[in-house]
């Protein structure tokens, strides 16, 4: 990550997150569409380059709301015995609303958290290594 030495004001990273604004100032996008992040912050010119959230949003997303769909649907089945065709129609557009509306969300606050703890790559440190 590059090194950050700007005066900003701390971040809130859960509400930067959610909003999808910049880590850093809070005001600028963070995304450049539905889920592409952009190439600098257009506030404070952060570049981006830094992020790299890979899979973690989608499969927490996934958990997330994988559980409560499918406990609201086991409680339906228990209590109410609906036909069938009656859990798709509920279901299955429920889980793709909440999955995409959640996701988004969920970027940004990785992309917030990463910034904040300056996460990056592990790197092994070859120079103490002893023969």
């Amino acid at each position: 990550m590059n090194e950050d030495n700007a005066l900003y004001p701390p971040v809130d990273p859960f509400a930067a997150g959610v909003k999808a604004r910049c880590p850093r100032c809070g005001q600028g996008k963070l995304f450049d569409g539905f889920l592409k992040p952009a190439e600098r912050c257009a506030s404070c010119g952060l570049d981006y380059s830094f992020i790299d959230t890979g899979e973690g949003p989608a499969v927490l997303v996934m958990l997330l709301i994988g559980f409560i769909v499918v406990g609201l649907a086991l409680w339906m089945e228990v209590t109410l015995d609906p036909p069938l065709w009656l859990h798709f129609i509920l279901w299955i557009p429920l889980a793709l609303v909440l999955c995409l509306a959640a996701l988004r969300w969920m970027k940004g606050l990785l992309i917030a958290l990463q910034y904040k703890h300056k996460a990056a790559e592990g790197r092994l440190d070859r120079a103490t290594a002893h023969e």
